[in-house]
């Protein structure tokens, strides 16, 4: 199994809401009323972006959601498995953990968390099915989508080739 360069990181690819909301359900719905303390992502520092093939980690007061898409439908969720002061040993990558380097989630950071919703995207396309996570904070939100075969993030609600499911 590829660890995408984390050491420990196993991730656990699902590819449908009900799978979803199955395995994990329970966990997503605690976090809610917990502050958002932050977010990691991989950072190419050759390049000085974000490296979005790596998961995206939020941390709930210590309760660290580890989020990552691959190909047009896999979503994997893990939990506190993933060590943000660790290396990312990917060949050919100059690549390190960096705490929330993107305006939008330096916005959430401290903010409680109102709710969790899977969002299902509707259209008539390939990635008919496929699932993103979206974290709410009362009037603002981000989403973790995918974006073709690797994690993408949103702050806008759903759009009409969407629905959502809240976690309850």
């Amino acid at each position: 199994m590829f660890d995408f360069g984390i050491a420990g990181y196993e991730p656990s690819w699902l590819n449908h809401r009900g799978d979803v909301m199955r395995e994990h359900a329970h966990r997503l719905r605690g976090l809610a009323g917990r502050t958002l303390t932050r977010v990691w992502v991989v950072w190419d520092r050759q390049d000085d972006e974000w490296f979005c093939d790596c998961p995206v980690l939020f941390d709930f007061e210590g309760e660290q959601v580890e989020i990552n898409h691959q190909k047009f439908d896999d979503l994997s969720l893990t939990w506190n498995t993933v060590d943000p002061g660790a290396p990312v040993r990917w060949p050919g990558f100059d690549l390190q953990w960096r705490a929330v380097p993107l305006p939008g989630l330096q916005a959430l950071q401290g903010l409680s968390l109102t709710g969790v919703e899977l969002i299902e995207w509707t259209g008539g396309d390939l990635a008919q099915g496929n699932v993103d996570v979206s974290f709410v904070f009362g009037t603002s939100r981000v989403t973790v989508f995918n974006a073709l075969d690797e994690n993408g993030l949103s702050f806008s609600p759903p759009d009409q080739h969407q629905r959502s499911y809240p976690v309850h």
